[in-house]
């Protein structure tokens, strides 16, 4: 028994020792001309609609063109984008997308990017807070005009929400 628990603290020492061996791999695409995926990971070829699951799951991935192994994740979210636009129900309207090309180029293009991005975080995480209130909500035993008031009074406070107008 003892060979053993000093087997578990080097192997414990050795990762502490390692920061590497902690950190989760990056998950690789590979992206062939005749424009299939490769799962590095999984050694399988795999689908758009499978990277949009694994975005939406929050894995960490990078797709890479298996020629010039040049970065090409941006294109390949962008894809994504443009086949749930044109499905479905659209999220940008014709006008807003008219606005964002009109800022490539513009001197104001980095402080769009960096706005866009901070705005989408915002909403993002109202979201996540807004599922974590509402949770309450449908508990029987936590569910009171006090807490029905709060809701409401914070669907009030969004600027631009529906409810938020006067």
């Amino acid at each position: 028994m003892a060979t053993n628990s000093r087997r578990k603290s080097k192997s414990a020492e050795s990762a502490q020792a390692d920061p590497a061996a902690q950190v989760p791999r990056q998950r690789v695409l590979k992206k062939y001309p005749n424009r299939r995926l490769y799962d590095t990971q999984s050694s399988s070829y795999i689908t758009l609609h499978d990277v949009k699951d694994m975005v939406l799951d929050g894995q960490d991935f990078q797709v890479q063109d298996a020629k010039t192994a040049e970065d090409i994740t941006r294109s390949i979210l962008l894809q994504i984008i443009l086949e749930e636009e044109t499905g479905g129900v659209p999220m940008f309207s014709t006008p807003m997308l008219a606005n964002i090309i009109r800022f490539y180029g513009h001197a104001m293009q980095g402080l769009m990017g960096h706005y866009l991005e901070q705005n989408l975080q915002s909403f993002a995480d109202m979201q996540r807070q807004w599922t974590e209130q509402s949770k309450s909500l449908y508990d029987p035993t936590q569910f009171n005009a006090e807490a029905w008031g709060k809701w409401a009074k914070m669907f009030q406070s969004v600027p631009g929400f529906p409810a938020g107008k006067k």
